[in-house]
């Protein structure tokens, strides 16, 4: 199962990135720190080539510290690229971001450092930038695809941010990937269901957060499968329809909402082997 969701303005907006290149001396990616190969756009890697590149991996809270402290070291190995952990919902790592433009930019004196910032839908981007700039300028929110077009905001540190929109690539091939991106709410729900969203969470909690998982829902996970947990929550839930019925779809929605905002504890939903097995 591949997954297309790939609106018209994603597609201008890549194209207008790839033309400002010529002029952007440093580059922030900002990925959500517990899918950081998932959110990490593999269009951008292609066409930013030689260009220093930021990895801001954002949520950093949410994530379990132990693989984002892997993912950072994976990341600093390539010649062109830094990572920071941040939570860009406090102004924590601001100075060490803005250190880290200085040093790695070519800025000519009298000139702002020209520092692009990408990321796909929902990692946080436009709180980083309102974070960096001190105050709320760019428009927040959990829905993806809230930035439509390129934005200048002057940081008057000698640092110019360029915001772009959220971008996807055209067909994001692996099935898990897509998952992952959907559970987080990097892709819109229409794009995938939320029942198939629960059943990816939950299978995932059973396998390495098994504890999480139960203290979150008070629950046994003895014999039982993701299919019968998930029905056992809406009944403990009251999602049921007349007659009794599951409702699927408002017991989906809960446990999707519980992962976005960290309900269940510090989780990561990949380690760094997957990118080095995709030699990334």
């Amino acid at each position: 199962m591949s997954i297309q969701w790939y609106p018209g303005h994603m597609h201008k907006a890549t194209r207008e990135i790839a033309r400002s290149l010529s002029s952007i001396d440093v580059i922030i990616e900002i990925l959500d720190a517990r899918a950081p190969h998932s959110s990490s756009n593999p269009v951008i890697d292609k066409i930013v080539k030689e260009k220093p590149v930021i990895k801001l991996l954002n949520k950093s809270d949410l994530s379990d510290p132990l693989d984002t402290k892997k993912w950072q070291q994976y990341f600093n190995k390539s010649e062109y690229q830094n990572s920071i952990a941040i939570n860009a919902m406090t102004s924590e790592s601001k100075n060490e971001i803005v250190n880290l433009i200085s040093k790695l930019s070519e800025r000519k004196e009298g000139k702002n450092t020209l520092t692009m910032v990408v990321g796909i839908p929902n990692v946080g981007k436009s709180s980083v930038i309102n974070m960096l700039a001190g105050k709320k300028i760019a428009k927040t929110g959990n829905e993806p695809a809230i930035t439509k077009g390129q934005q200048k905001i002057n940081l008057r540190n000698g640092i110019m941010l360029i915001d772009t929109p959220g971008i996807l690539w055209p067909k994001i091939e692996d099935p898990e990937s897509g998952l992952k991106l959907a559970a987080l709410g990097s892709i819109r729900n229409t794009a995938v269901g939320y029942d198939e969203i629960a059943i990816y969470i939950i299978k995932f909690l059973m396998q390495k957060y098994p504890d999480y998982l139960k203290a979150r829902y008070k629950i046994d996970l003895l014999s039982q499968d993701e299919h019968e947990i998930i029905e056992l929550l809406a009944k403990k839930r009251g999602c049921l329809s007349k007659g009794g019925k599951i409702d699927l779809t408002k017991i989906s929605e809960i446990i999707a909402d519980d992962l976005r905002r960290g309900a269940y504890g510090q989780i990561t939903l990949e380690s760094k082997e997957i990118a080095e097995t995709q030699n990334l």
